[in-house]
C-alpha cells in the first residue's frame, strides 16, 4: 500500500516537471511530446539499473518496519512538498529515509552516503558553471 503511495507522490510531483519539458519542447506538437517521453524512456531505460541498486542495497539494510517507515516518510514529504509546489527529487526525499533509518538502525553504509552526498553537493555549482559558460559562448560566438 505505501508503496502505491509512494508511485502516486512521485506522480503528482513529478507531472508538472514533464509538462515544462513538454511545454519547452514546444507546446501542443504530438512530435514534441513523443521525444520527451522517448528521452525519459532512454534515461531512465539508461540510469534506472544503477541508482535503484544503491537505493535498494548500498545504503542500508532495510527490513520490513525500516522499508514501512522509509516509504511513508517519503510519500509524506514528496506530497507535502507539492502541496506547496515545492519541486523537491523524489530521490534526494528516499536517500535521506532510508539514511535516517539506517542511522537510527546502526546499518548505515556512510562511504554510499558520502558518495551521494558529495555528488548533489556538486552538480548544483557545477550545471550553473557550464549554464553560465555555454551562455557567455553563445553571446561571444552567435551561431
Amino acid at each position: 500500500m505505501m508503496a502505491g503511495l509512494v508511485g502516486f507522490a512521485r506522480g503528482l510531483n513529478d507531472t508538472p516537471k514533464i509538462a515544462a519539458l513538454w511545454i519547452g519542447a514546444g507546446v501542443g506538437s504530438p512530435g514534441a511530446f513523443v521525444l520527451v517521453a522517448l528521452f525519459m524512456a532512454v534515461g531512465g531505460w539508461w540510469g534506472a539499473r544503477p541508482v535503484g541498486r544503491t537505493m535498494s542495497v548500498e545504503i542500508t539494510p532495510v527490513g520490513s518496519v525500516d522499508g514501512l517507515i522509509a516509504t511513508t516518510v517519503t510519500a509524506g514529504l514528496v506530497l507535502a512538498a507539492s502541496t506547496f509546489a515545492l519541486p523537491v527529487s523524489m530521490t534526494h526525499v528516499a536517500v535521506g529515509a532510508l539514511a535516517g533509518v539506517g542511522a537510527a538502525s546502526g546499518g548505515a553504509r556512510w562511504g554510499t552516503l558520502r558518495r551521494i552526498a558529495l555528488a548533489w553537493f556538486t552538480t548544483l555549482p557545477l550545471a550553473a558553471a557550464l549554464a553560465a559558460l555555454s551562455l557567455l559562448l553563445l553571446r561571444r560566438f552567435p551561431l
